[in-house]
């Protein structure tokens, strides 16, 4: 599970209502949630929050590093709130659910010194691609 909430209240992050109800929709474990997703679920908690509101605690929430900003694909950008344990995704190719996975080895470490052109990499992103069990079962 995420430990979203106590992060931000660690950083003295001012814990509005609006805020809070973002917050704790994102909170959890293999959470990747759109914007939309995140709004129609903070309504359901606080019926008057705007969409603006949850765009723009989105966007500062990804500006603090408190929460990843996940494309993946071509589909809507995704928010994880896994954002301080190193992990990859695993994406579903038809409906898109994503999962956070924790392959064992150093991903960074698996690129040859030949193959990095001078570049001092610093951070790698591993998506793994396949077919979800449901839409296996479908």
């Amino acid at each position: 599970m995420s430990d979203l909430l106590e992060r931000l209240r660690g950083r003295g992050w001012r814990m509005t209502a609006q805020r809070r109800v973002v917050a704790e929709v994102l909170d959890g474990e293999h959470v990747h949630l759109t914007a939309d997703e995140v709004h129609a679920r903070a309504v359901a908690k606080l019926p008057e929050i705007s969409r603006a509101t949850v765009y723009n605690t989105l966007g500062e929430l990804v500006s603090l590093g408190e929460v990843l900003e996940v494309a993946t694909d071509r589909r809507a950008k995704r928010y994880d709130p896994n954002a301080h344990r190193p992990h990859q995704h695993l994406v579903c190719a038809r409906c898109g659910a994503i999962r956070d996975v924790h392959p064992t080895g150093n991903p960074l470490s698996d690129l040859p010194d030949s193959e990095r052109f001078g570049f001092a990499v610093s951070d790698v992103e591993v998506t793994y691609r396949g077919i979800c069990p449901s839409c296996a079962a479908a």
